[in-house]
Order: structure tokens, then C-alpha cells, then sequence
């Protein structure tokens, strides 16, 4: 290789390294798909839902019919209740809905006494397990 060929080799080679690394800052900056206030609002709107099915939950447990269930199972209510918002959001959903067509069902004659207590007891059970095993 001659001389003149490894000046040109070198000056291509420095051309190379100099747009590469120079070429990321003259380009504008981008924006993101999503924007932070769309962040925000889906931040917020998780949120909003988390803590309606918390409150969902703690009005099926608060019911004296709930209360009594606990009772005769000897499960404090204070430990269920401050157990369910240690829950995930994929396992506060499903209590959630679980609780939810409880209720329904009940209301609609669809379950005997009994059978919500069963109920009541199941959805305390599995908070407690799902606490002790977080």
C-alpha cells in the first residue's frame, strides 16, 4: 500500500468516525410516541380503578354479614382489610370481581346465606395467603 493510499484510507476512515459521532448530535431530538401527560393520565387513571376495587372489596367485607363470617372464622377483619391493598392489580381484579358478582348474586336470590358466608370466608382466605406470600 502506498503512501498516498493510506492517506486516503486514513482521511476516509477520519470522516467516517467524525460523522458518526457528530451525526446524533445535529439530528433534533424526537419525541416520544407517548407523551408524558398521556403517561400521567394512564398513571392517575390505574390508580383511580386500584382504588375502586379496593373500596369494592372493603364494602363486601364491611357488611355485618361479612363482619359475622370473619368472626365465626375467627379472621380479624383489620388484617384482611388492610391486607387487600398489598395485593397486585391482577389479583385485587380478580377479588374484586369476585366480590362484585357475589354481591350481585346474593342480591338477585342466587345465593343462600350460607353460601356468602362460604364466599366471604374464601376471599379472606385468599387475601391472607396472598399477603403471606408476597
Amino acid at each position: 500500500m502506498t503512501f498516498s493510499s493510506r492517506l486516503a484510507l486514513g482521511v476516509t476512515a477520519g470522516v467516517l468516525f467524525a460523522t458518526l459521532f457528530a451525526l446524533p448530535q445535529a439530528l433534533p431530538a424526537q419525541e416520544h410516541v407517548v407523551s408524558s401527560a398521556d403517561l400521567q393520565k394512564d398513571v392517575a387513571k390505574a390508580a383511580q380503578v386500584r382504588q375502586e376495587r379496593i373500596a369494592k372489596i372493603d364494602k363486601f367485607l364491611s357488611t355485618d354479614q361479612a363482619r359475622a363470617a370473619l368472626k365465626t372464622a375467627n379472621v380479624d377483619y383489620d388484617v384482611v382489610r388492610n391486607g387487600v391493598s398489598t395485593l397486585s392489580d391482577d389479583e385485587l381484579a380478580r377479588l374484586s370481581a369476585r366480590a362484585d358478582q357475589a354481591q350481585k348474586d346474593f342480591a338477585a336470590g342466587a345465593l343462600t346465606n350460607e353460601q356468602i358466608t362460604y364466599i366471604i370466608i374464601a376471599l379472606a382466605a385468599a387475601v391472607i395467603v396472598l399477603i403471606a406470600v408476597h
